[in-house]
């Protein structure tokens, strides 16, 4: 299997896919007005960012354009592109003190922005405790330690919560297919939904190497490890994506030969919750795992 090649691509092709432009907003951008501590002029080119800042009370001067909802505090804020390629004139413009982008992003975004002038963060958000650090480091620098820490400790809660569920569960193993129009992949144990599926007490059906988040799929090899539920997970376009799910199911023979397509236990993620990296809606995301993984506690 490629494995890292088709994990990079295809993470390009989700945020590329997930952003589509929104309309410019001709204002500059609000300038930090709420809190005198917060000195920074701060840009967050990507969704999960921007809905961080907004947790934590901070104002932004640039947001990403995106088809997605974005909190109404920075309806006035400059849009500046996709995550994929903000405008880094924009951002220069706006004389930002900082950049916040994600880690995944980083090979493709670090060089342009120091060729920019433009000091960026890369934010890790690739799993639910790696996420955690970066909003306690946030909380700190920002004097937002009690925001940061509240939202913390709710994901906490719920972990310890599962933590003590799952030591007397027989765990279900699960097969995660992401995909975008036209192809779809293999997410592993490395990936932000495979971390969250561990959380919620799944054993991922498919191992691969320290880091490798995507594999690419072989239905053959995939029926013999014989997942007892499917994931799939659609971004981009996610009708079309499921469309395309929807016809690979029916027209390849090999599917029906999964238990998990016998018994019906394929589930289709909501992309809100289940994006190629962290947000914090991590316990609405949890929730709905472990409903899928444990139907029977809720029918009892």
């Amino acid at each position: 299997m490629q494995k890292a090649l088709f994990g990079v691509m295809l993470i390009c092709v989700f945020l590329i896919g997930a952003c589509q432009p929104a309309s410019e907003s001709i204002e500059g951008g609000n300038s930090p007005s709420s809190a005198s501590d917060q000195a920074d002029r701060i840009v967050a080119t990507t969704v999960s960012a921007t809905e961080l800042a907004d947790a934590l009370d901070l104002e932004l001067v640039g947001i990403p354009s995106s088809y997605k909802a974005l909190p109404e505090r920075y309806d006035d804020v400059t849009e500046l592109g996709n995550p994929m390629s903000p405008d880094a004139e924009q951002i220069r413009q706006l004389q930002a003190d900082v950049v916040w982008s994600v880690t995944t992003l980083q090979g493709d975004l670090e060089e342009s922005f120091t060729t920019a002038g433009i000091e960026a963060e890369f934010l890790n958000f690739q799993s639910v405790e790696e996420m955690s650090h970066e909003i306690e480091r946030i909380g700190k620098r920002y004097d937002r330690e009690k925001e940061a820490s509240a939202l913390v400790e709710t994901f906490d809660r719920r972990l310890s919560e599962l933590e003590q569920k799952n030591a007397d569960r027989n765990e279900p193993s699960v097969l995660i297919l992401m995909g975008v129009p036209g192809s779809y992949l293999v997410a592993t144990e490395h990936s932000y939904i495979g971390d969250l599926v561990e959380l919620a007490g799944g054993t991922l059906a498919v191992e691969a190497d320290e880091n490798v988040e995507y594999l690419a799929s072989n239905t053959e090899y995939l029926q013999q490890a014989n997942p007892d539920l499917i994931l799939r997970a659609a971004h981009g376009m996610p009708e079309e994506v499921i469309e395309m799910f929807d016809e690979e199911f029916k027209s390849n023979d090999v599917w029906k030969h999964f238990q998990a397509v016998e018994k019906g236990r394929v589930y289709d993620l909501e992309e809100s919750l289940f994006g190629t990296t962290g947000n914090i809606a991590v316990l609405e995301a949890l929730d709905a795992l472990e409903e899928m993984l444990y139907p029977e506690e809720d029918e009892g």
